[in-house]
Protein backbone atom coordinates (compact mmCIF):
# COMPACT_ATOMS: atom_id res chain seq x y z
CA UNK A 1 0.00 0.00 0.00
CA UNK A 2 1.14 3.85 -0.73
CA UNK A 3 2.77 5.41 1.93
CA UNK A 4 0.61 8.22 1.39
CA UNK A 5 -2.57 6.84 2.24
CA UNK A 6 -0.63 5.99 5.46
CA UNK A 7 -2.24 7.86 8.61
CA UNK A 8 0.25 11.07 9.47
CA UNK A 9 1.64 10.08 12.57
CA UNK A 10 0.15 6.68 13.29
CA UNK A 11 2.32 3.68 13.15
CA UNK A 12 0.01 1.45 10.91
CA UNK A 13 0.31 0.13 7.26
CA UNK A 14 -3.65 1.57 6.26
CA UNK A 15 -7.16 2.99 7.17
CA UNK A 16 -8.24 -0.09 8.41
CA UNK A 17 -8.94 0.90 12.35
CA UNK A 18 -9.41 -3.06 13.10
CA UNK A 19 -5.80 -3.63 11.68
CA UNK A 20 -3.10 -5.36 14.14
CA UNK A 21 -0.81 -2.12 15.09
CA UNK A 22 2.40 -4.24 16.22
CA UNK A 23 3.54 -3.15 20.03
CA UNK A 24 6.65 -3.51 21.94
CA UNK A 25 9.75 -4.69 19.72
CA UNK A 26 7.72 -5.30 16.32
CA UNK A 27 6.54 -1.80 16.43
CA UNK A 28 10.27 -0.56 16.07
CA UNK A 29 11.30 -3.59 13.31
CA UNK A 30 8.17 -3.11 11.34
CA UNK A 31 7.64 0.46 11.24
CA UNK A 32 6.98 2.55 8.45
CA UNK A 33 6.94 5.62 10.11
CA UNK A 34 9.18 8.05 9.12
CA UNK A 35 9.43 9.60 13.06
CA UNK A 36 10.18 6.26 14.59
CA UNK A 37 12.68 5.36 12.18
CA UNK A 38 14.29 8.82 12.73
CA UNK A 39 14.33 7.77 16.47
CA UNK A 40 15.77 4.53 15.27
CA UNK A 41 18.61 6.38 13.30
CA UNK A 42 19.41 8.74 16.63
CA UNK A 43 19.86 6.33 18.70
CA UNK A 44 21.63 4.14 16.64
CA UNK A 45 24.21 7.08 15.81
CA UNK A 46 24.70 7.77 19.91
CA UNK A 47 25.37 3.94 20.95
CA UNK A 48 27.95 4.05 17.78
CA UNK A 49 28.93 7.25 18.95
CA UNK A 50 29.88 5.70 22.45
CA UNK A 51 31.42 2.53 21.15
CA UNK A 52 34.08 4.66 18.41
CA UNK A 53 34.19 6.92 21.61
CA UNK A 54 35.63 4.08 23.94
CA UNK A 55 38.08 2.89 20.96
CA UNK A 56 38.86 6.64 20.98
CA UNK A 57 39.79 7.01 24.69
CA UNK A 58 41.90 3.72 24.46
CA UNK A 59 43.66 5.23 22.41
CA UNK A 60 44.38 8.01 24.38
CA UNK A 61 44.93 6.50 27.49
CA UNK A 62 47.97 4.29 25.36
CA UNK A 63 49.49 7.68 24.54
CA UNK A 64 49.32 9.06 27.45
CA UNK A 65 53.23 8.96 28.21
CA UNK A 66 55.94 7.46 26.23
CA UNK A 67 56.48 3.19 25.77
CA UNK A 68 53.65 0.80 25.44
CA UNK A 69 51.14 0.71 28.23
CA UNK A 70 48.02 -1.35 27.44
CA UNK A 71 47.63 -2.24 23.85
CA UNK A 72 49.93 -4.08 21.56
CA UNK A 73 51.26 -1.95 18.50
CA UNK A 74 48.98 -3.96 15.91
CA UNK A 75 45.86 -3.33 18.71
CA UNK A 76 46.55 0.45 18.73
CA UNK A 77 46.33 0.31 14.38
CA UNK A 78 43.59 -1.55 14.77
CA UNK A 79 41.54 0.38 17.31
CA UNK A 80 42.37 3.69 14.90
CA UNK A 81 40.96 2.11 12.31
CA UNK A 82 37.43 1.41 14.00
CA UNK A 83 37.34 4.07 15.42
CA UNK A 84 37.31 6.03 12.23
CA UNK A 85 35.32 3.84 10.06
CA UNK A 86 32.78 3.48 13.16
CA UNK A 87 32.52 7.46 13.63
CA UNK A 88 31.96 7.92 10.27
CA UNK A 89 29.61 5.66 9.17
CA UNK A 90 28.29 4.24 12.36
CA UNK A 91 27.53 7.38 14.15
CA UNK A 92 27.60 11.00 12.14
CA UNK A 93 26.19 9.87 9.06
CA UNK A 94 22.80 7.93 10.33
CA UNK A 95 22.71 11.10 12.64
CA UNK A 96 22.58 13.14 10.05
CA UNK A 97 19.93 10.52 8.48
CA UNK A 98 18.26 10.32 11.34
CA UNK A 99 17.53 14.54 11.71
CA UNK A 100 16.67 13.92 7.76
CA UNK A 101 13.99 11.28 8.71
CA UNK A 102 12.49 13.53 11.17
CA UNK A 103 12.09 16.66 10.18
CA UNK A 104 11.87 16.30 6.14
CA UNK A 105 8.36 15.20 5.69
CA UNK A 106 7.58 17.93 8.94
CA UNK A 107 9.64 20.88 7.15
CA UNK A 108 8.02 20.47 3.47
CA UNK A 109 4.56 19.36 4.93
CA UNK A 110 4.68 15.77 3.29
CA UNK A 111 3.01 12.59 5.08
CA UNK A 112 5.63 10.89 5.18
CA UNK A 113 8.68 9.43 3.15
CA UNK A 114 8.12 8.66 -0.35
CA UNK A 115 9.34 4.98 0.50
CA UNK A 116 8.31 4.14 4.00
CA UNK A 117 9.45 0.38 3.54
CA UNK A 118 12.47 1.21 2.07
CA UNK A 119 13.11 3.43 4.92
CA UNK A 120 12.44 0.57 7.43
CA UNK A 121 15.04 -1.63 5.29
CA UNK A 122 17.76 0.91 5.11
CA UNK A 123 17.86 1.70 8.72
CA UNK A 124 17.72 -2.38 9.44
CA UNK A 125 21.00 -2.71 7.03
CA UNK A 126 22.77 -0.44 9.58
CA UNK A 127 23.13 -2.97 12.92
CA UNK A 128 23.72 -5.57 10.92
CA UNK A 129 26.69 -3.48 9.52
CA UNK A 130 28.19 -2.11 12.90
CA UNK A 131 28.08 -5.69 14.19
CA UNK A 132 30.52 -6.60 11.56
CA UNK A 133 32.65 -4.15 12.01
CA UNK A 134 33.47 -4.41 15.73
CA UNK A 135 33.31 -8.13 15.12
CA UNK A 136 36.61 -7.31 13.17
CA UNK A 137 37.97 -6.70 16.29
CA UNK A 138 37.90 -10.86 17.32
CA UNK A 139 38.64 -12.76 14.61
CA UNK A 140 41.80 -14.23 14.32
CA UNK A 141 44.77 -11.41 13.34
CA UNK A 142 42.27 -8.70 14.46
CA UNK A 143 40.74 -5.95 13.12
CA UNK A 144 42.60 -4.36 9.75
CA UNK A 145 45.39 -2.04 10.56
CA UNK A 146 45.35 0.31 7.41
CA UNK A 147 43.60 3.75 9.50
CA UNK A 148 40.61 4.00 8.16
CA UNK A 149 41.52 5.11 4.49
CA UNK A 150 42.10 1.30 4.28
CA UNK A 151 45.84 2.05 2.15
CA UNK A 152 47.09 -1.06 -0.29
CA UNK A 153 49.69 -2.48 -0.17
CA UNK A 154 48.46 -3.32 4.05
CA UNK A 155 45.06 -3.59 3.19
CA UNK A 156 46.01 -6.80 0.77
CA UNK A 157 48.10 -8.22 3.33
CA UNK A 158 46.17 -7.69 6.44
CA UNK A 159 44.21 -10.49 7.71
CA UNK A 160 39.96 -11.54 7.38
CA UNK A 161 38.77 -8.55 9.96
CA UNK A 162 39.49 -6.44 6.51
CA UNK A 163 36.96 -8.68 4.75
CA UNK A 164 34.71 -8.37 7.46
CA UNK A 165 35.01 -4.33 7.04
CA UNK A 166 34.95 -4.21 3.21
CA UNK A 167 31.51 -6.11 3.78
CA UNK A 168 30.31 -3.86 6.14
CA UNK A 169 31.17 -0.83 3.95
CA UNK A 170 29.37 -2.88 1.37
CA UNK A 171 26.22 -2.85 3.21
CA UNK A 172 26.42 1.00 4.82
CA UNK A 173 27.07 2.04 1.50
CA UNK A 174 23.40 0.44 0.29
CA UNK A 175 21.92 1.70 3.39
CA UNK A 176 23.06 5.14 2.45
CA UNK A 177 22.05 5.12 -1.52
CA UNK A 178 18.64 3.62 -0.87
CA UNK A 179 18.18 6.32 2.61
CA UNK A 180 19.30 9.37 -0.48
CA UNK A 181 16.71 8.13 -2.94
CA UNK A 182 14.08 8.25 -0.29
CA UNK A 183 15.31 11.52 0.29
CA UNK A 184 15.57 13.04 -3.04
CA UNK A 185 11.93 11.29 -3.82
CA UNK A 186 10.47 12.91 -0.94
CA UNK A 187 11.76 16.24 -1.58
CA UNK A 188 10.74 16.78 -5.19
CA UNK A 189 7.78 14.64 -4.79
CA UNK A 190 5.97 15.39 -1.77
CA UNK A 191 6.21 18.88 -1.12
CA UNK A 192 2.71 20.76 -0.14
CA UNK A 193 1.06 22.94 -2.04
CA UNK A 194 2.88 26.35 -2.49
CA UNK A 195 5.99 25.12 -1.07
CA UNK A 196 8.26 25.32 -3.74
CA UNK A 197 12.09 24.70 -3.82
CA UNK A 198 13.23 28.41 -2.73
CA UNK A 199 10.49 28.15 -0.08
CA UNK A 200 11.97 25.28 1.59
CA UNK A 201 13.56 25.52 5.01
CA UNK A 202 17.90 25.51 4.07
CA UNK A 203 17.99 22.02 6.23
CA UNK A 204 16.02 20.25 3.59
CA UNK A 205 18.27 21.85 0.68
CA UNK A 206 20.99 20.58 2.67
CA UNK A 207 20.06 16.95 2.96
CA UNK A 208 18.78 17.49 -1.19
CA UNK A 209 22.33 18.54 -2.08
CA UNK A 210 23.75 16.03 0.39
CA UNK A 211 21.80 12.94 -0.72
CA UNK A 212 22.74 13.61 -4.56
CA UNK A 213 26.40 13.48 -3.03
CA UNK A 214 25.55 10.17 -1.35
CA UNK A 215 24.68 8.42 -4.66
CA UNK A 216 27.08 10.22 -6.57
CA UNK A 217 30.41 8.70 -4.64
CA UNK A 218 29.23 5.61 -2.07
CA UNK A 219 29.24 3.84 -5.69
CA UNK A 220 32.83 5.13 -6.38
CA UNK A 221 34.19 3.40 -2.31
CA UNK A 222 32.01 -0.03 -3.28
CA UNK A 223 34.27 -0.14 -6.20
CA UNK A 224 37.60 1.04 -4.44
CA UNK A 225 36.85 -1.48 -1.88
CA UNK A 226 35.84 -4.40 -4.67
CA UNK A 227 38.81 -4.10 -6.50
CA UNK A 228 40.43 -4.92 -2.96
CA UNK A 229 38.38 -7.87 -2.41
CA UNK A 230 39.80 -9.17 -5.90
CA UNK A 231 43.24 -7.95 -5.06
CA UNK A 232 43.32 -10.56 -1.97
CA UNK A 233 41.55 -13.26 -3.07
CA UNK A 234 41.43 -13.76 -6.84
CA UNK A 235 44.74 -12.96 -8.32
CA UNK A 236 44.00 -9.53 -9.45
CA UNK A 237 46.12 -6.65 -9.39
CA UNK A 238 44.87 -3.34 -9.11
CA UNK A 239 47.04 -2.11 -6.77
CA UNK A 240 49.40 -4.79 -6.13
CA UNK A 241 53.00 -3.36 -7.31
CA UNK A 242 53.71 -7.00 -8.11
CA UNK A 243 51.18 -7.77 -10.64
CA UNK A 244 52.07 -4.15 -12.35
CA UNK A 245 48.98 -2.45 -10.37
CA UNK A 246 48.98 1.13 -8.58
CA UNK A 247 48.85 1.17 -4.55
CA UNK A 248 48.12 5.12 -5.77
CA UNK A 249 45.61 4.67 -8.00
CA UNK A 250 43.79 3.14 -4.72
CA UNK A 251 44.18 6.70 -3.21
CA UNK A 252 42.68 8.57 -6.13
CA UNK A 253 39.52 6.12 -6.21
CA UNK A 254 39.18 6.34 -2.38
CA UNK A 255 39.34 10.14 -1.89
CA UNK A 256 37.10 10.88 -5.06
CA UNK A 257 34.69 9.27 -2.52
CA UNK A 258 36.47 10.40 0.59
CA UNK A 259 36.31 14.32 -0.05
CA UNK A 260 32.83 14.48 -1.14
CA UNK A 261 31.69 12.17 2.07
CA UNK A 262 33.38 15.08 3.98
CA UNK A 263 30.67 17.37 3.52
CA UNK A 264 28.26 14.75 3.07
CA UNK A 265 28.97 15.06 6.93
CA UNK A 266 29.23 18.94 6.92
CA UNK A 267 26.17 20.28 4.87
CA UNK A 268 23.03 18.52 6.83
CA UNK A 269 25.01 20.44 10.19
CA UNK A 270 24.88 23.51 7.92
CA UNK A 271 20.97 22.61 7.51
CA UNK A 272 20.92 22.58 11.66
CA UNK A 273 22.97 25.02 11.80
CA UNK A 274 20.46 27.50 9.67
CA UNK A 275 17.65 26.34 11.03
CA UNK A 276 18.89 27.03 14.99
CA UNK A 277 20.49 30.59 14.46
CA UNK A 278 17.34 32.02 12.68
CA UNK A 279 14.89 30.83 15.72
CA UNK A 280 17.20 31.91 18.40
CA UNK A 281 17.93 35.56 16.80
CA UNK A 282 14.09 36.06 16.27
CA UNK A 283 15.11 37.10 12.51
CA UNK A 284 14.59 34.96 9.38
CA UNK A 285 17.97 33.74 8.00
CA UNK A 286 20.41 36.46 6.02
CA UNK A 287 20.50 35.57 1.85
CA UNK A 288 18.01 33.08 1.72
CA UNK A 289 19.35 31.96 -1.78
CA UNK A 290 22.75 32.75 -1.61
CA UNK A 291 22.61 30.19 1.17
CA UNK A 292 21.20 27.83 -1.25
CA UNK A 293 23.67 28.35 -3.68
CA UNK A 294 26.59 28.42 -1.54
CA UNK A 295 25.66 24.93 -0.68
CA UNK A 296 25.19 24.15 -4.38
CA UNK A 297 29.31 25.49 -4.75
CA UNK A 298 30.37 23.32 -2.02
CA UNK A 299 29.07 19.98 -3.12
CA UNK A 300 29.95 20.47 -7.03
CA UNK A 301 33.88 21.62 -5.62
CA UNK A 302 33.91 18.65 -3.44
CA UNK A 303 34.16 16.87 -6.92
CA UNK A 304 37.20 18.65 -7.99
CA UNK A 305 39.94 18.55 -4.58
CA UNK A 306 40.36 14.94 -3.66
CA UNK A 307 44.11 15.27 -4.77
CA UNK A 308 44.79 17.37 -1.75
CA UNK A 309 45.19 14.37 0.15
CA UNK A 310 48.20 12.89 -2.15
CA UNK A 311 50.24 16.05 -2.10
CA UNK A 312 53.10 13.77 -0.90
CA UNK A 313 51.65 11.25 -3.60
CA UNK A 314 54.46 12.33 -6.59
CA UNK A 315 51.49 14.53 -8.54
CA UNK A 316 52.67 16.58 -11.23
CA UNK A 317 53.11 20.12 -10.79
CA UNK A 318 50.45 21.16 -12.97
CA UNK A 319 48.16 18.63 -11.02
CA UNK A 320 49.33 19.81 -7.72
CA UNK A 321 48.84 23.72 -8.54
CA UNK A 322 45.29 23.07 -9.94
CA UNK A 323 44.34 20.71 -6.59
CA UNK A 324 45.89 24.30 -4.11
CA UNK A 325 43.79 26.30 -6.30
CA UNK A 326 40.16 24.86 -6.26
CA UNK A 327 41.00 23.56 -2.53
CA UNK A 328 41.18 26.93 -1.79
CA UNK A 329 38.08 27.70 -3.72
CA UNK A 330 35.82 25.71 -1.19
CA UNK A 331 36.58 29.07 1.32
CA UNK A 332 34.74 31.29 -0.87
CA UNK A 333 31.32 29.30 -0.11
CA UNK A 334 32.18 28.03 3.64
CA UNK A 335 32.93 31.92 4.36
CA UNK A 336 29.67 32.98 2.53
CA UNK A 337 27.83 30.44 5.03
CA UNK A 338 29.65 31.82 8.12
CA UNK A 339 29.18 35.29 7.01
CA UNK A 340 25.50 34.83 6.61
CA UNK A 341 25.09 32.99 9.87
CA UNK A 342 26.58 36.30 11.56
CA UNK A 343 24.32 38.62 9.68
CA UNK A 344 21.49 36.36 10.56
CA UNK A 345 22.32 37.37 13.98
CA UNK A 346 23.40 40.94 13.52
CA UNK A 347 20.73 43.39 15.45
CA UNK A 348 18.76 39.83 15.90
CA UNK A 349 16.77 39.26 19.10
CA UNK A 350 19.29 36.80 20.61
CA UNK A 351 18.64 34.31 23.57
CA UNK A 352 21.12 31.99 24.75
CA UNK A 353 19.57 28.50 25.58
CA UNK A 354 21.21 25.25 25.04
CA UNK A 355 20.95 25.05 21.00
CA UNK A 356 22.14 28.65 20.06
CA UNK A 357 25.11 27.93 22.52
CA UNK A 358 26.06 24.53 20.76
CA UNK A 359 25.32 26.91 17.25
CA UNK A 360 27.86 29.45 18.19
CA UNK A 361 30.49 26.85 19.42
CA UNK A 362 30.04 25.57 16.17
CA UNK A 363 30.28 28.35 14.69
CA UNK A 364 33.54 29.82 16.02
CA UNK A 365 35.41 25.93 16.42
CA UNK A 366 33.99 25.43 12.50
CA UNK A 367 35.68 28.55 11.50
CA UNK A 368 38.93 27.40 13.12
CA UNK A 369 38.87 23.92 11.44
CA UNK A 370 37.90 26.08 8.28
CA UNK A 371 41.29 28.09 8.38
CA UNK A 372 43.84 25.07 9.31
CA UNK A 373 42.68 23.17 6.03
CA UNK A 374 43.03 26.49 4.52
CA UNK A 375 46.69 25.94 5.46
CA UNK A 376 46.94 22.27 4.52
CA UNK A 377 45.50 23.50 1.27
CA UNK A 378 49.17 25.06 0.35
CA UNK A 379 51.30 22.21 -1.13
CA UNK A 380 54.58 23.27 0.47
CA UNK A 381 53.52 23.20 3.97
CA UNK A 382 51.21 20.38 3.10
CA UNK A 383 54.32 18.40 2.84
CA UNK A 384 55.48 18.62 6.14
CA UNK A 385 51.81 18.33 7.92
CA UNK A 386 51.14 15.42 5.84
CA UNK A 387 50.13 12.51 8.59
CA UNK A 388 51.03 14.51 11.44
CA UNK A 389 48.95 15.18 14.65
CA UNK A 390 48.77 18.90 12.69
CA UNK A 391 46.16 16.87 10.36
CA UNK A 392 44.36 14.81 13.13
CA UNK A 393 43.57 18.71 14.69
CA UNK A 394 42.18 19.92 11.95
CA UNK A 395 40.08 17.25 10.69
CA UNK A 396 38.37 16.74 14.15
CA UNK A 397 37.67 20.39 14.57
CA UNK A 398 35.25 20.09 11.46
CA UNK A 399 33.85 16.91 12.33
CA UNK A 400 33.53 17.06 16.25
CA UNK A 401 32.67 21.02 16.85
CA UNK A 402 31.41 20.99 13.64
CA UNK A 403 28.85 18.08 12.69
CA UNK A 404 28.50 17.00 15.96
CA UNK A 405 28.24 20.45 18.10
CA UNK A 406 25.46 21.40 15.12
CA UNK A 407 23.76 17.78 16.42
CA UNK A 408 23.77 18.54 19.74
CA UNK A 409 22.35 22.13 19.00
CA UNK A 410 19.52 20.53 16.73
CA UNK A 411 18.68 17.75 19.05
CA UNK A 412 18.48 19.76 21.87
CA UNK A 413 16.13 22.31 19.44
CA UNK A 414 13.74 19.98 18.21
CA UNK A 415 13.57 18.07 21.42
CA UNK A 416 10.32 19.90 22.40
CA UNK A 417 8.92 19.07 18.89
CA UNK A 418 9.98 14.71 19.21
CA UNK A 419 9.26 13.74 22.38
CA UNK A 420 6.71 16.50 23.49
CA UNK A 421 8.80 17.57 26.79
CA UNK A 422 11.14 20.17 27.79
CA UNK A 423 14.87 19.09 28.56
CA UNK A 424 16.44 20.58 31.76
CA UNK A 425 18.53 23.78 30.44
CA UNK A 426 21.12 23.86 33.26
CA UNK A 427 22.11 20.72 32.64
CA UNK A 428 22.15 21.78 28.66
CA UNK A 429 24.40 23.83 29.40
CA UNK A 430 26.27 22.13 31.67
CA UNK A 431 26.66 19.53 28.62
CA UNK A 432 27.78 22.08 26.13
CA UNK A 433 30.30 24.22 28.68
CA UNK A 434 32.29 20.73 29.35
CA UNK A 435 32.25 19.78 25.83
CA UNK A 436 33.25 23.39 24.94
CA UNK A 437 36.33 23.08 27.25
CA UNK A 438 37.53 19.81 27.06
CA UNK A 439 37.04 19.35 23.23
CA UNK A 440 39.85 22.17 22.94
CA UNK A 441 41.39 20.92 25.78
CA UNK A 442 41.81 17.79 23.61
CA UNK A 443 42.70 19.22 20.24
CA UNK A 444 44.16 22.09 20.60
CA UNK A 445 47.39 21.05 21.56
CA UNK A 446 47.48 18.46 18.34
CA UNK A 447 48.13 21.59 16.44
CA UNK A 448 51.49 22.19 18.46
CA UNK A 449 52.42 18.18 18.66
CA UNK A 450 51.85 18.39 14.46
CA UNK A 451 53.86 21.82 14.07
CA UNK A 452 56.71 19.50 16.23
CA UNK A 453 56.96 16.42 13.90
CA UNK A 454 54.57 13.91 15.62
CA UNK A 455 53.16 11.50 13.14
CA UNK A 456 49.85 10.48 13.82
CA UNK A 457 48.83 6.92 13.82
CA UNK A 458 52.10 5.90 16.14
CA UNK A 459 51.72 3.62 19.35
CA UNK A 460 54.67 5.63 20.74
CA UNK A 461 56.37 8.42 20.55
CA UNK A 462 59.58 10.63 21.15
CA UNK A 463 59.73 11.94 24.60
CA UNK A 464 59.45 15.49 23.43
CA UNK A 465 56.07 15.08 22.81
CA UNK A 466 54.74 13.49 26.39
CA UNK A 467 53.52 16.56 27.82
CA UNK A 468 51.04 17.80 24.92
CA UNK A 469 49.60 14.32 24.90
CA UNK A 470 48.88 14.12 28.46
CA UNK A 471 46.84 17.30 28.38
CA UNK A 472 45.23 15.87 24.93
CA UNK A 473 44.44 12.57 26.69
CA UNK A 474 43.23 14.29 29.92
CA UNK A 475 41.09 16.47 27.58
CA UNK A 476 39.62 13.45 25.79
CA UNK A 477 38.29 11.81 28.74
CA UNK A 478 36.85 14.48 30.27
CA UNK A 479 35.14 15.04 26.67
CA UNK A 480 33.97 11.43 26.76
CA UNK A 481 32.52 11.55 30.32
CA UNK A 482 30.51 15.26 29.31
CA UNK A 483 28.52 13.11 26.87
CA UNK A 484 27.03 11.26 29.68
CA UNK A 485 25.88 14.55 30.92
CA UNK A 486 23.94 14.84 27.70
CA UNK A 487 22.17 11.48 27.87
CA UNK A 488 21.02 12.39 31.27
CA UNK A 489 19.65 15.57 29.44
CA UNK A 490 17.92 13.53 26.67
CA UNK A 491 16.61 10.37 28.51
CA UNK A 492 15.36 12.57 32.21
CA UNK A 493 13.37 15.06 29.68
CA UNK A 494 11.76 12.00 27.26
CA UNK A 495 10.90 10.37 30.77
CA UNK A 496 10.68 13.10 33.32
CA UNK A 497 10.52 16.40 31.45
CA UNK A 498 7.81 19.37 31.99
CA UNK A 499 5.50 19.19 29.01
CA UNK A 500 6.40 21.68 25.92
CA UNK A 501 4.33 25.06 25.85
CA UNK A 502 2.88 25.12 22.04
CA UNK A 503 6.19 27.36 21.18
CA UNK A 504 8.71 26.45 23.39
CA UNK A 505 11.80 28.82 21.84
CA UNK A 506 9.09 31.71 21.42
CA UNK A 507 11.13 34.53 22.69
CA UNK A 508 10.94 38.70 21.39
CA UNK A 509 8.24 38.00 18.95
CA UNK A 510 6.11 35.24 17.82
CA UNK A 511 7.58 33.87 15.60
CA UNK A 512 6.69 30.09 14.25
CA UNK A 513 8.82 27.70 16.47
CA UNK A 514 9.87 25.94 13.86
CA UNK A 515 10.85 28.64 11.97
CA UNK A 516 10.86 28.23 8.30
CA UNK A 517 13.87 29.75 6.73
CA UNK A 518 12.27 32.02 4.23
CA UNK A 519 9.41 33.84 6.00
CA UNK A 520 6.82 31.50 5.89
CA UNK A 521 3.25 32.59 3.96
CA UNK A 522 1.33 29.63 5.48
CA UNK A 523 1.75 27.37 8.63
CA UNK A 524 2.70 23.69 7.27
CA UNK A 525 2.97 22.19 11.23
CA UNK A 526 -0.44 20.30 9.79
CA UNK A 527 0.31 18.81 6.22
CA UNK A 528 -2.60 18.55 3.71
CA UNK A 529 -4.41 15.84 2.35
CA UNK A 530 -2.76 14.44 -0.55
CA UNK A 531 -5.38 14.07 -2.71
Amino acid sequence: MSSITQPVGGHGHGHDEHAHHPTGIMRWVTTTNHKDIGTLYLWFSFTMFIVGGIMALTIRAELFEPGMQILAPERFNQMTTLHGLIMIFGALMPGAVGFANWMIPMQIGAPDMAFARMNNWSFWLLPPAAILLVLSLFVPGGAAETGWTLYPPLSIQSGMGMDLTIFAIHIMGASSIMGSINIITTILNLRAPGMTLMKMPVFCWAWLITAYLLIAVMPVLAGAVTMLLTDRHFGTSFFNAAGGGDPVLFQHVFWFFGHPEVYIIILPAFGIISEVIPAFSRKPVFGYASMVYALSAIAILSFLVWAHHMFTTGLPAAGILFYMYATMLIAVPTGVKVFNWLATMWKGSISLEAPMMFALGFLFLFTTGGFTGLILAIQPVDVQFQDTYYVVAHFHYVMVAGTLFAFFAGIYYWLPKWSGKMYNETVAQWHFWLSFIFFNVTFFPMHFLGLAGMPRRVPDYAQQFTDWNQVATIGAFGFGLSQLVFLYAVVSAIRSGKPAPAKPWDGATSLEWTLPSPAPYHSFETPPVVK
